[in-house]
């Protein structure tokens, strides 16, 4: 239901998702969980509270980060490369997106081919193609590391932000 109707009530969405994530979380079902978590993280930083999207994005990198998966955590990584694009941490969305981005996050995760898109604009592409080259370069464990200490300053810069 949450995926299904993500964009047509992302309000309803996120009810069903949180009740789900709790559902995941209380049978230690973490595959549940991870992907909740990273869908909620979407969600949140599309239309809802950034703050919250940081913590849903923390859970699913350090859930595919544990469990060895190299794949997937490229989406939660692409929506926090978007959303640090989105509060101005342009050179950490940069190096993010440099490891996200690729087939599978141009399919799950579209704003993240516009904040590339706005990065190269903003940081021009020799910028751009030289940070983006850093994250590409990274380990998974690397980029996930990178990534905490990078939403640590999103939560600094949000938290500074008028409401």
């Amino acid at each position: 239901y949450g995926l299904a109707h993500a964009d047509a009530d992302p309000v309803r969405a996120r009810e069903v998702l949180r009740r789900g994530l709790v559902t995941a979380q209380d049978s230690g079902n973490r595959y549940d969980e991870s992907n909740l978590a990273n869908v909620l993280g979407r969600l949140e930083a599309l239309y809802g509270d950034p703050i919250a999207a940081l913590d849903y994005l923390t859970s699913a990198i350090s859930n595919y980060r544990d469990s060895g998966n190299n794949t997937v955590i490229r989406l939660p990584l692409g929506v926090l490369a978007a959303l640090l694009n989105r509060v101005g941490l342009t050179e950490s969305a940069s190096i993010i997106a440099g490891f996200a981005f690729g087939a599978l996050t141009k399919g799950w995760i579209p704003e993240l081919g516009r904040a590339v898109k706005h990065l190269r604009e903003v940081l021009g592409d020799q910028t751009y193609g030289s940070l983006a080259g850093k994250g590409a370069n990274m380990t998974p464990s690397a980029i996930a590391v990178y990534a905490y200490d990078q939403i640590d300053q999103a939560r600094t810069e949000l938290a500074a932000m008028p409401k």
